[in-house]
């Protein structure tokens, strides 16, 4: 999937978070957006993802040349980040069936699957509500890595992680990032973007 943003502007209120970005993500690279808590990293990623609108500008989506209309953006996105949760009444089988509904898996991977590749075998019909900080962030990231889209964001990934969590992560996205466009919003932590050929530092855009 191609992004381009044209003159986009994002400000909340008076507030401007940034103004006048001028860019393209070309189908199938991998750019790591960079700077600190508070420089605007995310509110770039959702914007880019399509879950929030430009207050100025365009963001165009395309697919071998072809617009994606803006309703349609989303099913073709799969997006981690720590401020998205999951539904903590359903069980990890049941969250993987829901995102399935709405995000094909790769290969017709199965909650079992997901399960057994995110070290989660025994959790498999435990409520999400029950697992630490640390199991939440392996399954949201598992969803994601492991969806079968054109677009992969992931925001701060290594939140919560340890070390041989971190380690799992760097492995995972390795052996499934494929010919995706993938964006990786960090505040520097090189394990978090190890695979992106390219950077950009979000306050050129202050």
């Amino acid at each position: 999937m191609e992004i381009a943003l044209h003159n986009a502007t994002k400000s909340f209120g008076r507030e401007v978070v940034f103004r006048n970005v001028e860019h393209v993500f070309a189908s199938g690279s991998r750019t790591a957006l960079l700077g600190p808590n508070g420089s605007g990293k995310s509110t770039l990623l959702m914007l880019v993802g399509g879950a929030l609108m430009p207050s100025k500008g365009t963001v165009v989506h395309a697919i071998n040349g072809a617009v994606v209309a803006e309703e349609e953006v989303y099913r073709h996105i799969a997006i981690s980040a720590p401020y998205l949760g999951l539904y903590e009444e359903l069980s990890l089988a049941e969250t993987v069936a829901n995102h399935a509904r709405f995000k094909p898996l790769k290969n017709g991977l199965t909650a079992t699957d997901v399960a057994r590749i995110a070290y989660l075998e025994n959790a498999l019909e435990k409520p999400v509500r029950n697992f630490s900080s640390g199991m939440k962030q392996r399954l949201k990231l598992a969803l994601a890595i492991l969806s079968d889209t054109p677009l992969l964001l992931l925001d701060e990934p290594t939140s919560n992680l340890d070390a041989k969590a971190i380690s799992w992560y760097g492995d995972l996205l390795r052996d499934h990032v494929d010919q995706r466009t993938l964006l990786v919003a960090s505040n520097r932590q090189e394990a978090e973007f190890a695979l992106c050929t390219a950077q950009l530092e979000v306050e050129r855009w202050k």
